[in-house]
């Protein structure tokens, strides 16, 4: 199969272009399942009852992953802040469901979407969808809510598919390390949204890595550069200030953690999977907010980030991300070694290491969106707990500490970010006055 370029989970997907994108990728490998006849003989205890909180793009693709996930997967129960988000969630869910409906009827298929009247709207949303009797938790909100979600869900004793960053800050990262902690203890299983773990060209590359393929690393770089990500919502007279920073998440870092840790930390995460999630001892950068333009819709996020990780070891990591229209694309890591240099760019399927041992990846590409829910749902049926909290925690704070750095034009250490007592929504959300977080300025803000 041909390296494809992943489908986008942020976008909402059409019963077309679902069914479009996945033809791309290779039917066989996103919905192939060897349980799937069996769905209509399962008895009822071999149901796996899956909520979900937060219907956007993201949830909607991660509920239908869990349903072709296992043949005993249903949808039980939805959340979301706001109401209107969802009905379409629902209907894309039953859309994929008949469009793979190929051997099976209509009302076979059906069983899967069990929610009835189990959908719930409001900031309380996440506790009813916990009472009615899920087993797995999908949460897939704006990353601000990650850390006080995932501590209800583990607390209920549900295992959770958490999305990447689990966390804006410092306080919500020690939140998650100490929610994955009681999920180990409880044997809950909690796979992470950090989805190029599950991705087999990625993987291979990395063992090749991790195996001396390259001699001794010292050297990263990674980018996610883009010509820009979500339309900003127009704000409406009837919105408050809390409705309309939540509608335009993405562009207030006390929601989204800004670019850096919401998108870019993909790519921030291949440096702490090629380190072997060890820690760096500091960080520095520069970033701001060349091109963006300065509207109340687009909040107070920076558009660009150059960030530079040291470790005690020697090795230096550099990374890069933009939001810039009408310039290029390029989300790709370059490791260096003491006996050659790997190339991975996996948007084009380009995994290559020049040197004493020359390499090139030969496993095919597969749907990782796909695999994360396969594993997790496995791990479920096995009684074999998967946990992914320590890196999950880690690499978001990998993100956060260089917008620290970056945001106050200072040196950060890990000891420094992972003990910052920055809470940057100590306000509590609901829907009223709620103040526009100012614009950072390095130099100027000395808080860490």
């Amino acid at each position: 199969m041909s390296p494809t370029k992943p489908i986008d989970p942020n976008l909402l997907m059409s019963r077309r272009s679902f069914t479009a994108s996945t033809a791309a990728i290779g039917a066989a490998a996103v919905f192939a399942h060897p349980s799937f006849g069996k769905i209509a003989g399962l008895r009822a205890e071999n149901t796996l009852k899956v909520g979900v909180v937060g219907c956007g793009g993201r949830g909607t693709g991660a509920v239908i992953q869990a349903l072709k996930a296992d043949p005993g997967s249903v949808l039980w129960a939805m959340g979301d802040v706001f109401e209107e988000r969802l009905a379409p969630c629902l209907h894309y869910a039953k859309e994929a469901m008949l469009d793979l409906d190929d051997e099976q009827s209509t009302d076979t298929w059906a069983k899967k979407i069990q929610v009835d009247n189990r959908k719930f709207s409001g900031f309380d949303a996440i506790h009813k969808v916990l009472a009615s009797g899920v087993d797995v938790m999908i949460l897939t909100t704006p990353p601000a809510f990650r850390p006080e979600h995932l501590r209800y869900s583990i607390d209920a004793n549900k295992h959770v598919f958490c999305e990447k960053p689990v966390a804006v800050d410092a306080p919500g990262v020690r939140s998650v390390l100490a929610s994955a902690k009681v999920a180990k203890e409880k044997s809950l299983s909690l796979m992470s949204g950090f989805c190029w773990r599950y991705q087999d060209q990625v993987r291979e590359t990395m063992k090749a890595i991790h195996t001396g393929g390259i001699g001794d690393l010292h050297t990263i770089q990674t980018t996610y550069n883009t010509t820009g990500w979500v339309e900003p919502k127009k704000r409406k007279s009837e919105w408050s200030d809390g409705e309309f920073q939540l509608r335009n998440w993405q562009y207030f870092n006390p929601l989204s953690a800004d670019h850096v840790a919401e998108q870019a930390v993909h790519a921030i995460d291949w440096q702490a999977w090629a380190m072997q999630d060890r820690t760096p001892a500091r960080c520095f950068g520069v970033g701001g907010r060349q091109t963006r333009p300065d509207v109340a819709e687009t909040g107070n996020v920076w558009d660009h980030f150059s960030l530079i990780y040291e470790y005690d070891n020697g090795v230096r990591a550099y990374h890069m991300c933009r939001h810039w229209p009408n310039t290029p694309s390029d989300n790709s890591a370059y490791f260096i070694g003491s006996e050659g240099n790997c190339t991975m760019q996996p948007w084009n399927g380009t995994h290559t290491i020049e040197g004493s041992r020359p390499w090139k990846g030969a496993a095919g590409s597969n749907d990782m969106y796909q695999r994360e829910h396969d594993v997790l749902f496995k791990s479920i049926r096995n009684a074999k707990p998967v946990n992914d909290g320590r890196f999950m925690s880690h690499t978001s704070l990998l993100a956060i500490m260089g917008r620290m750095a970056a945001y106050t034009g200072r040196v950060v250490t890990w000891e420094q970010a992972m003990n910052s007592q920055v809470e940057m929504n100590a306000q509590p959300w609901e829907f009223g006055p709620r103040t526009t977080p100012p614009l950072a300025i390095p130099g100027t803000n000395e808080t860490i």
